[in-house]
């Protein structure tokens, strides 16, 4: 196998004029800044002190996950000779944090509502799906389970 590299630059932008003196006195604010990409703006999870108008880490992590699976669906169902006309996911994750704020992801289901030409063999679109996680980066760099609940729409 080959060694891929990938970069990026994260950048705390949340120093309100005394740094890190107390707790309560920095935000949680920072930018993740790829070369030759938009920056995104970004925070910790509102629950622990974070914007709610930011992505988190949380966020991040879980949009990666989804997105790897929906290019890999849909480069595996072209394979397959199966036609996707539309494909949005809205998933949802389940994470647990301990009294200090150590957390985790326990688990991560996936809920793509994916349009489909009529007479399309839905079985078909399922079994791509099972085939992924041989495949997705993401989902093979995970130490959490990954269900997929598909939901399929027929028409042109």
């Amino acid at each position: 196998m080959a060694e891929h590299e990938y970069t990026a630059r994260i950048v705390w932008s949340g120093n309100l004029g005394q740094g890190t003196s107390t707790y309560k006195g920095y935000d949680r604010s920072w930018t993740v800044e790829t070369p030759g990409k938009p920056m995104i703006q970004c925070s910790n999870d509102p629950a622990i002190g974070g914007d709610p108008g930011l992505h988190s880490p949380e966020d991040l992590l879980l949009s990666a996950l989804s997105g790897c699976h929906m290019l890999w669906f849909l480069h595996l169902a072209s394979d397959a000779g199966i036609t996707v006309l539309g494909y949005s996911d809205d998933p949802v994750a389940v994470g647990e944090a301990g009294k200090q704020g150590a957390g985790r992801f326990l688990r991560v289901t996936l809920r793509p509502l994916i349009l489909l030409p009529e007479g399309t063999d839905e079985a078909m679109a399922d079994a791509v799906h099972s085939e992924i996680h041989k495949v997705c980066y993401i989902a093979r760099s995970v130490n959490f389970p990954v269900e997929i609940e598909a939901r399929y729409r027929f028409g042109e």
